[in-house]
């Protein structure tokens, strides 16, 4: 099930509020531990159960964790390390299992069937909200949930359960135990979700379309090309920030507060400064559970730039089971060590340069995430640099006539223009607008939805 989906909104979510605030505050976790469930097993009931053992693995090594952190500093570590080698080997087996075993089969006298195992909706991110719990009991940022229900109530969380963002179990703690739902709280929820089912279906949708043209296509123009990976520049930041603003709305309506997780990445000035602004859930998972731990930037020079490969390597397969997502991690290490090692002052200098520069690294970067192989990843690398079919043909003049307006308001929608705009309005047109442009924006949606049958969700397949 996607929030994006007719039968969540009108269906789905409703059902679940309206019996959440019927129900009395001691109920209201069991609750969303049994929707939860439910949303989670809508598409594929059987990794249900896998989930449950991930949540009862992981609870239990919280509580293990914990108590031997008050006997023995070595005997909690060890437990920790029990915990977080099993989680790896579950989204390892699940995720990686095909992609190593078609791999090897390569090498002589070697072949391992692959097993060809549907990969479980969102055990990505799951898995990396159940190791931040006990790393956090460990360190001592965090009690130990001795409620399973909670603690399952924390894991499956619907609003984020499936691409984020990542929350961090001592960031939601105290939130598990109590929270605040009020009107004004629910109204802005409301508000944050509908941002973010606009930005999804009907700018991400849309613009997602010229992309498939262009990737399907067996010979491309340099202009052709360019089409083709600026549309999806914007539609993998409108779809995957769109569903990130309907995560944070969908936790307010229940109650919760989740951490931002864009910052408009496409006016960054560096890579560095694009990573601190994209995906801002797992950039920051990655540095306070790995980078900080292997010593960040406290080693020296040359350490640091290791950890920073070492991130990245693992930042690209996380991403995916292709070896494209490695050397797409690859790739953004070498950018950013590049950085670190004499480019971003000199960046800090000319911050027109920087900006293009940055939208150039994340639009070639986004051609190795996207494509399925090296092969084609480098054919339309190759087009985009004028290796291709010619400059231009008429469809791509057609296209780009076709979609100017799409990219004129993707391209405006991706800066703090509109909320600047909104901002400067006086309270009384604000507070009258607001519900009118929320409802407006709901019925286009609606629209859209009742007549389409193109509504991917990129994120599905981490």
């Amino acid at each position: 099930m996607v929030f994006s989906s007719l039968i969540f909104i009108f269906l789905y979510l409703p059902v679940v509020l309206l019996i959440y605030y019927i129900f009395p505050a001691k109920w209201r976790n069991l609750w969303l531990f049994i929707v939860n469930l439910i949303f989670y097993g809508w598409g594929e009931p059987v990794y249900v159960f896998l989930m449950l053992a991930s949540i009862a693995m992981n609870y239990a090594a919280g509580l293990a964790v914990g108590r031997l952190r008050e006997v023995s500093q070595n005997k909690s570590k060890a437990a920790l390390a029990v915990c977080i080698v099993l989680n790896i080997a579950l989204l390892g087996f699940f995720k990686y299992y095909d992609l190593f075993a078609e791999t090897l089969s390569l090498l002589p006298g070697v072949s391992i069937a692959p097993l060809g195992l549907a990969l479980p909706i969102g055990i990505s991110f799951y898995t990396f909200q159940c190791m931040s719990y006990p790393i956090d009991v460990y360190r001592g940022d965090a009690r130990p949930q001795r409620n399973f229900v909670s603690f399952g109530t924390y894991v499956a969380l619907f609003p984020q359960l499936i691409a984020g963002p990542i929350v961090r179990y001592k960031d939601i703690d105290d939130q598990l135990r109590s929270r605040v739902c009020d009107v004004e709280k629910f109204s802005s929820g409301v508000r944050r979700f509908v941002i973010g089912l606009g930005k999804k279906v009907l700018i991400a949708n849309n613009i997602g379309l010229l992309w498939d043209i262009y990737s399907a296509s067996p010979a491309l123009t340099t202009l052709g090309a360019w089409l083709g990976i600026s549309a999806f520049t914007l539609q993998i930041y409108f779809d995957f920030s769109g569903y990130s603003d309907m995560a944070i709305g969908l936790g307010r309506m229940l109650g919760f507060e989740f951490a931002e997780n864009f910052s408009y990445p496409y006016l960054s000035r560096s890579v560095t400064e694009f990573w601190r602004r994209w995906h801002i859930s797992l950039g920051s998972w990655f540095r306070d559970y790995v980078y900080i731990p292997l010593g960040g930037n406290r080693c020296g020079r040359a350490r640091q730039l290791v950890n920073i490969l070492v991130v990245w390597t693992l930042t690209g397969f996380w991403h995916g089971a292709n070896w494209t997502f490695l050397l797409w991690g690859l790739y953004y290490a070498l950018l950013l060590i590049i950085e670190k090692a004499f480019l971003l002052r000199r960046l800090e200098c000319a911050p027109v340069l920087g900006h293009i520069y940055t939208l150039l690294a994340a639009v070639f970067g986004w051609v190795l995430f996207q494509l399925d192989s090296l092969p084609e990843a480098a054919a339309y690398c190759g087009a985009m640099l004028g290796f291709g079919s010619g400059t231009a043909c008429a469809d791509d003049i057609f296209y780009l006539r076709s979609y100017a307006v799409t990219f004129i308001v993707a391209i405006a929608a991706a800066t703090p223009l509109g909320s600047r705009i909104f901002a400067k309005l006086p309270p009384r047109v604000k507070s009258a607008a607001a519900p009118v442009l929320t409802a407006l924006v709901l019925l286009l949606s609606t629209a859209y939805l009742v007549d389409a049958t193109y509504n991917p969700f990129l994120y599905f397949r981490f």
